[in-house]
Order: structure tokens, then sequence, then C-alpha cells
């Protein structure tokens, strides 16, 4: 007798269900087939514990496992369970009814205990697209699971549990998410609130100008200054996430098996790798390629700290994903497409030393050393950052102050209203959401100027050397500035402002 039972393998970010069909013949033999990798492979050995563990045995005939299809091949551990409650059913140790009804995942521990498995949430979705009545489980993965409505999930700690499901008709605890509430749940309490950042008021004005366009930013100031505590607010600041936005992050993140004991991901994401990163590791790659950083930043931040200490071949890997808000990963055999639409934060000392331009510390870098640090940030990355801003030391007299700031709450209040703003402006273009998506055409159209405006930011880039690059970001800015105060056209204010975000364009800094 021929048993069918059911799990499903991860591709991207979603799920495709493999077929094992489990055969026990006479004869002696232990085969397993389907493209498994070592890890399938080995699998034998811990069933065998784990089963001897409950009272049960891998029985002395030939037993033939096949993983369809068969040219799809498959990694990992996390289908220990479902083989070994195959075997059980097919050497009539155990009944199974209705067990091809149920997707069956889970890696087993020699004593019969499971390990959490990776990409829960895609594979319930999956379960659920195609019709199938539950998903069990380990019982660290289910309520990220039980975020998908209409699938019965049930999270196990030990296999004898799903053995006694199937075989005696006991019962299984469902785990049940109201998954709208798991979404609206602590929304307005960030971890990191802008309110405890003293001073700093034109720094901050700069972050909410930057959530509200979704403007790459950076930070260039002195040790100290406050860059990383701003950056890790910026987060608090940005629009909630729409439920499909919650969905997609948490899938990514699932694959990755981040999500263990979590429910839906209702914060956006913040990332924040050492600069000794590697390009595999940020964009994403291995044999079977996994999503890097730049994806699990997806609709949220990732935090670049001391840019120029990052290899520049690792920062231009990026040019690409922040251009397409896609990485493409090539491989021999497939192409992996991994989302990757995120708000670059980076920070940089302004010198080796991180005291050029204080007047209070003394210059400890050569020109030769400045210009060497500050070459490891090519032109085409910078072209894609649309706000540059020195940050300075808060004095004494405002850190001991004991009034709060204004808080991330108040600010995201105003930056959800231009977004708004935003939403209606592009409703007819598919790839365009926000002011620092726009392309040249859009700007040309969106950003019209009158004369007194041209002229003012005519002067400004002859006097201050600002490169040909900055003219479409201080347009794509200004546009942000003018919806924070609900101004149908972009002015001369809305300009004045936004020539002050393009420190790094001026001589002396980058040439």
């Amino acid at each position: 007798m021929i048993i069918l039972l059911f799990f499903c393998f991860i591709t991207l970010v979603s799920a495709t269900t493999i077929t094992c069909e489990v055969n026990v013949d006479t004869g002696v033999g232990y085969h397993l087939v389907g493209l498994p990798d070592n890890a399938i492979k080995e699998s034998n050995y811990r069933i065998a514990a784990a089963l001897l563990n409950n009272g049960y045995r891998i029985p002395g005939k030939k037993i033939t496992l096949n993983l369809a299809p068969a040219d799809l091949r498959k990694e990992g551990s996390a289908y220990d369970l479902t083989l070994a409650l195959g075997i059980l059913t097919a050497s009539a140790q155990i009944k199974s009814e209705n067990i091809e009804k149920y997707i069956i995942m889970g890696e087993l521990s020699l004593d019969g205990s499971l390990h959490p498995i990776t990409g829960a949430l895609p594979i319930a979705i999956k379960a659920q697209e195609e019709g199938f009545q539950g998903f069990i489980l380990p019982k660290e993965n289910a309520r990220e699971a039980a975020i998908v409505s209409d699938l019965k999930v049930y999270g196990v700690e030990n296999i004898s549990e799903v053995i006694a499901f199937f075989d005696k008709g006991e019962s299984l605890e469902q785990t049940v998410i109201d998954t709208r509430a798991e979404f609206y749940k602590d929304l307005d309490f960030p971890e990191f609130d802008f309110s405890d950042v003293k001073g700093q008021e034109s720094i901050k004005r700069c972050m909410e100008i930057a959530a509200a366009g979704g403007h790459n930013i950076i930070l260039i100031g002195p040790p100290g200054a406050g860059k990383t505590m701003l950056a890790k607010r910026l987060p608090s600041i940005l629009p909630p996430m729409t439920l499909h936005e919650a969905l997609e992050t948490t899938k990514i993140h699932s694959v990755v098996g981040k999500t263990k004991n979590m429910g839906l991901m209702n914060q956006r994401p913040f990332r924040s790798p050492h600069h000794t990163i590697s390009s595999a590791a940020l964009v994403g790659g291995g044999s079977y390629p996994q999503p890097g950083e730049i994806s699990l930043s997806h609709n949220g931040v990732l935090f670049l700290d001391e840019l120029p200490e990052f290899e520049r071949r690792v920062l231009e890997v990026m040019r690409q994903p922040i251009e397409d808000r896609e990485v493409t990963i090539a491989r021999a055999k497939f192409t992996v497409t991994y989302p990757s639409s995120f708000m670059l934060v980076a920070s940089m000392n302004p010198s080796p030393s991180g005291y050029f331009n204080n007047p209070d510390a003394p210059i400890t870098s050569s020109p030769a050393e400045m210009q060497r640090y500050l070459g490891k940030i090519s032109g085409p990355l910078l072209d894609r950052i649309d706000i540059h801003i020195e940050v300075t030391p808060v004095p004494f007299e405002k850190l001991s102050e004991d009034r709060k700031g204004e808080s991330s709450s108040e600010i995201r209040k105003r930056v959800t209203a231009a977004r708004e703003i935003q939403t209606i402006r592009f409703k007819e273009f598919d790839k365009v959401h926000y002011n620092a998506q726009m392309s040249t055409k859009q700007i040309r159209s969106f950003c019209t100027l009158d004369s007194a405006s041209k002229e003012l930011l005519k002067n400004a880039m002859e006097r201050l050397n600002l490169s040909a690059r900055a003219y479409d970001r201080i347009l794509k800015v200004a546009r942000t500035i003018a919806d924070l105060e609900n101004d149908a056209a972009v002015s001369g204010n809305h300009i004045a402002e936004a020539i002050q975000y393009r420190s790094l364009d001026r001589e002396g800094w980058l040439g």
C-alpha cells in the first residue's frame, strides 16, 4: 500500500507543495529518492531514534520514499516528521485517516521533540490556497502560520502528539490568531521614540522630510553627535504598514527563520549590518539564494553606520536594488528576484579622525587621508541619496533640559498626511508611490518652478558649486517639503530649504 503525505518546499518567498509517497514492501533497504540533499538523506537516523524513543520502530523491510516532483531539489531538515509518519502508516503501525488532508512539517530531535522550521507563513498561505484542511508544525511556528485565515493550524511539541491525533483520534490544540488585532497591536508604542532626542531640531526636521518622501539620507558628523540614535528612530515616524505590507515583510523574515514565536510583523523593519558584511550577505546569495539584508529591510530602513568603512564593492552592489526596488540573483540554472524597497539611511564621520570642520578639535587627517576616506563613496551611489545633513554635537544646556521633544506619533501624523497627498498624485503610475521614486519626466511635471525659484536654484548651484546630480534631488526634496506644508506648488522657500540638504555636493567634500 502506498501512502501519500504532503509538505512544502520554500522557493523565493513562496512555497511549492511536495508529495511524499511511501511504500513498504518485502525485502530490506531504505531508499529515499527525489533529489534530497544531505540533510534529508540523514533523516533516517533521526527518525529511527525518535520512533524508538516513543515506542515505535522502522520496520526491517524495503522502504521506498519518493519526493515528487522528482526533478526539484529539496533541501533542509523540516521534513523528518512527514517521513516518519509516512513510514509508520505504510507499515501499519498506526492508522492515519485523512492524513493526506494536512500539510505536515517539522525537524525531529532524537527524543521525538520538534525543532522549529523556516517559512511557516508562506507554507500556510500555500496550504490555504490548495484547500488543505490543516497545517501541523512545531509549536514555535504556530502563531506565524495562524495568521492565515480559513486554515486550521496545530502547533505540536513532540511526534507522539501527532501520532495520537491520527491513530487514536485525540485532539490537538488549534492555534487561533485575530490577524487584524495582531496587526494593530502596539502600533503607537515604538521601541525608540523621537521624544527621547534632546535638541537636534534641524536634524529631526530633516528626518521628517526624508520619511515623508521616502528619501535616502546620509548623516555626517563627529563621533557622539547622535547619528545612530536618530537613525534608530526613523522607523517610528514612517507611515504605518498596510496589512499587505505586513504580510509581505513577515514572509521574507519567515523564509530566513527570523519569526519564531512571532505573529504578524506590524512594525517596519530596521536592519543595521556590520561594516564587515559581504556582498552575498547584503544582497542575498548562496548555492540556493536566500534573502540578504536589503530584502530583510523591505518596507523598512537599512542603516549603514560608518559608510566609508564598508568595502567599496559591497556598496556598489546596492546601486541597482536601490533604483529598481528589487534584487535579482542569477545562478547557472535559475534566477531569483527578491523585493528590496527600503529607505537607505547612512552615517559617516566627516574625516578619518571624525572632527573635520570642528573648530574645537584639531584636524588630525592629512588631505590625502581625507581624499582616500571620502573617495570610498562613489558618485553613482551618492547620486541615489537625496539628502545629506551635517549633525553637530548637542550642547550641554540642551542635554540637561527636562523637557521632552516632540513624540514620534505627532511627527508621523504629518508624514502620513504628506504620503497620502503623494498617493493621490501618483495613482496613475504603477511603480511610483512617493516622491523619491519620481523619474526625470515626473519631476518636470510635478515640480514646476516660477522664475524666482529657478533663479534661486541657479544661483545656489553656481555659488555653492553644487554638482549637476544635485539638481533633481533638490527638486524632489522641495516637492516633499511642499507636501508637508500642504502646498500645491513648489516655491522658493521649499527650494531654499532643500538646498541645505546637499552637503556632500559642495566644494570641499567630495570634489
